[in-house]
């Protein structure tokens, strides 16, 4: 690519039709121009245009002085001061466009248009200065119905593989599929993380800031060098113009059997999505973002971003062998003369990451799309140790715990936290919804309707209680999920819990009786029962910000209420 200035990188990423506002500040923006060449010395920058794997990690590895070679071949790097999402530094433009449709608040922080522009503008005079600039030009989405060509531009090697990685690349596209001529971006991210905010920006409270344009379609990312920012940005996106199309965006990882029978798990960090969706024994179509259509579902993504803690070749082996030549470790600790990597060292971080390709896993599907699910399963992460393993859902108690979105964050993981803490992310997914959770939750109970799958409620956490008991073991939890696959559940004997009215099986195949029923596994039934009582006090106040705008049949699937049948229509009108 003949060298140019990043401006004539956005060539595509403005939209054709503008309001007026958006014009206005575009005609006043000097890098909004692709004339303004007089602060650009285009005889030293190159940029880089969808290089390959290898020549990406033999530019992260001159051009970054943290970088190194594992022995397995991966790419090591750190990621800076931060090691994880800021998600109090996301903004989100008010936008004439998209403002009515857009959920405001604690999530989604307005942001003004002159403040995104100084934004913008500060990451591309940032960018024009790196001696060597890195594009990667891909799709999210492998359903080419609703594919989005997506352009990142950016300063660091290491992000551009990362990128690489969890894009769809055209080459992965059947070749009836492929795009002739010039590549035009739908979706641009500017990303200048190694450039502060200016903290005098209107709405800026630190030196980060994530900045998403849902008129301009561009992301700007400022004052953070987390490669993970870029990929929860295109999820975000897809969670606002996915219901725009009628269709259902989720936050989950999605796999299928030989006969096709597709199961989805929804799951925040920590709780098992990408393990349990990568069985050998069926095919893998995506570890975390996913779209349900009007025919199936397909992954966004054209790789997987894996937590790293504790990883082994005997508990997660089709993870482990995905560490190779071409994947990217972030924040990993490594032996230097070895390159052996410590996966159970979390000196730096416990959000260890791996970002490789989808075909690094060796039964992943090509091309990543289902048909629709048969199974879906939330997944939780109970430190309390009072959920069951497995729970059948009623259709009415799916979208409470879909919306509610529970799971626990565990003493020692963060400083300050001596005992579990409950954490509720709506639609296992809340730092990424644009639209009010109530939007999805409808259309998802619209879809389980339709379709017949049965909804699971999955507990890979503690039983006996956090303080004398242990997480569930993996092998029972995967002979759990076996079941599930094999039919075996669907019309099980169940009992009752007395405290959240969830129906558990008796018995699994696999799975020892005692630990089917929370209460079996503790030694005091007092505890066991003050425990309980704990937090289903704090899902009903976690819920009752979503009272008046569910189906009152719902909102009573809460601990302790009475449980009304199911209506046909529930959620039809919301």
């Amino acid at each position: 690519m003949p060298l140019t200035s990043v401006q004539s990188l956005l060539a595509g990423s403005t939209p054709s039709k503008v309001d007026p506002v958006v014009e206005a500040f575009n005609k006043n923006s000097r890098s909004a121009k692709f004339s303004a060449k007089e602060d650009i010395n285009e005889k030293q920058q190159e940029i880089v245009v969808n290089a390959c794997s290898a020549a990406l990690v033999q530019e992260a590895l001159n051009t970054m002085p943290d970088s190194y070679l594992a022995d397995s071949g991966a790419l090591v790097v750190r990621s800076g001061a931060k090691t994880g999402r800021s998600p109090k530094d996301k903004r989100v433009v008010a936008e004439p466009g998209s403002e009515d449709n857009v959920w405001w608040g604690r999530v989604n922080i307005k942001m003004t248009e002159p403040a995104f522009m100084i934004n913008r503008e500060r990451a591309i005079d940032y960018l024009n200065t790196r001696k060597s600039v890195y594009v990667i030009d891909g799709y999210a989405g492998w359903d080419p119905a609703y594919r989005v060509r997506v352009r990142v531009v950016c300063a660091l090697a290491y992000h551009a593989l990362f990128m690489r990685n969890m894009l769809v690349m055209p080459e992965e596209l059947p070749e009836d599929e492929r795009e002739e001529g010039d590549f035009v971006p739908d979706f641009t991210i500017l990303n200048a993380g190694g450039f502060p905010a200016n903290r005098y920006v209107e709405g800026m409270t630190s030196s980060c800031s994530v900045d998403l344009h849902l008129g301009r379609m561009e992301m700007v990312i400022l004052g953070t060098q987390y490669a993970g920012e870029m990929k929860k940005g295109i999820l975000t996106l897809v969670m606002y113009t996915m219901p725009l199309a009628k269709q259902l965006p989720l936050h989950s990882s999605a796999n299928e059997d030989a006969d096709g029978n597709v199961t989805l798990f929804f799951g925040l960090s920590g709780t098992g999505k990408t393990t349990l969706s990568a069985d050998p024994r069926r095919n893998l179509i995506g570890d975390d973002e996913h779209v349900w259509t009007d025919r199936g579902v397909f992954n966004v993504e054209g790789g997987c971003y894996a937590k790293c803690v504790g990883l082994s070749a005997e508990k997660e082996p089709e993870i482990f062998g995905a560490v190779r030549f071409g994947s990217v470790l972030e924040n990993v600790i490594m032996d230097l003369d070895a390159r052996s990597v410590d996966y159970d060292d979390i000196s730096v971080t416990e959000n260890t990451r791996c970002a490789y390709p989808l075909s690094y896993i060796p039964n992943a599907k090509s091309p990543a799309v289902g048909g629709h699910p048969k199974n879906v399963v939330l997944l939780t992460c109970d430190g309390y140790g009072v959920l069951p393993p497995i729970s059948k859902l009623t259709p009415d108690q799916v979208i409470y715990h879909f919306i509610a979105g529970y799971t626990s964050k565990m003493a020692g993981t963060e400083e300050g936290i001596t005992k579990p803490v409950a954490a509720f992310s709506a639609c296992y997914g809340e730092p990424f919804l644009v639209w009010h959770p109530i939007k999805y939750g409808t259309m998802l109970a619209e879809r389980l309707k339709q379709h017949g799958a049965n909804a699971w409620l999955l507990n890979t956490g503690w039983v006996g209680g956090a303080a004398k008991g242990r997480r569930c073991p993996l092998q029972y939890t995967r002979a759990i999920v076996d079941a599930i696959h094999a039919g075996e559940l669907a019309n099980a004997h169940c009992d009752t819990e007395p405290f959240f009215g969830l129906k558990y099986p008796t018995k699994v195949k696999g799975v020892p009786d005692s630990l089917l029923n929370p209460a079996a596994s503790w030694e005091s039934q007092a505890d066991f029962e003050a425990t309980s009582k704990e937090l289903a006090a704090l899902f009903n106040k976690n819920f009752e910000q979503y009272l008046g705008d569910v189906p009152e049949a719902v909102a009573q699937q809460g601990p302790g209420q009475t449980k009304m049948a199911y209506p046909a229509a529930a959620g039809s009108n919301n």
